[in-house]
């Protein structure tokens, strides 16, 4: 069965095969932009929904959490704390979303280059302390490009690690909902 996506495609090709001189017109070429543009950013209904799924998750595993997500700059989009979350959970959410970013790599992931000893030791040290070198903090990808991060705050660093890690995994579905 086909997606929307393809549907969208192949209409496009039939139009595109229709048009006179075989070129799109620039209306098409308009909306073609906007689909990618729409499917390679990070929006804020996107963020608020993974935010939202997030949570759930985050409740069902009795915990309370500050759920950041940025877009492929490391600028925040959305920032959601729920009830009873740490206060500090919030710069720490956030930053998480920055490492992510930074380094393109999960925070969980550079937490383990910068024990002593390996090549990154001392990097949380940099770019004026946002730096976070334990777990909570994934990069969203689609079709292989980052389009941003997530970052969860407010339990252990393993239960910050699993729960943004089920985040990531959920992302691909909650783009497929909108």
């Amino acid at each position: 069965m086909m997606d929307d996506r393809q549907v969208e495609q192949i209409v496009r090709e039939v139009i595109r095969q229709r048009s006179a001189d075989g070129k799109e017109t620039p209306a098409q070429k308009k909306a073609a932009r906007e689909e990618t543009a729409h499917c390679t950013r990070m929006t804020l209904e996107l963020a608020l929904k993974l935010i939202e799924k997030v949570q759930e998750r985050a409740a069902q595993w009795n915990m309370r959490v500050v759920t950041a997500v940025s877009d492929a700059a490391g600028h925040p989009v959305a920032v959601q704390c729920m009830d009873g979350a740490y206060i500090g959970s919030f710069d720490v959410a956030l930053n998480k979303t920055y490492t992510s970013i930074a380094f393109q790599m999960s925070t969980e992931k550079l937490g383990r280059l910068s024990t002593p000893g390996e090549s990154l030791y001392g990097i949380q040290f940099t770019n004026q302390g946002r730096i976070v070198i334990f777990g909570g903090g994934e990069l969203l990808e689609q079709n292989g490009e980052i389009i941003g991060a997530l970052g969860v705050s407010g339990g252990t660093a393993r239960q910050d690690t699993e729960l943004a890690a089920y985040g990531k995994t959920v992302f691909e579905e909650v783009i497929a909902c909108l």
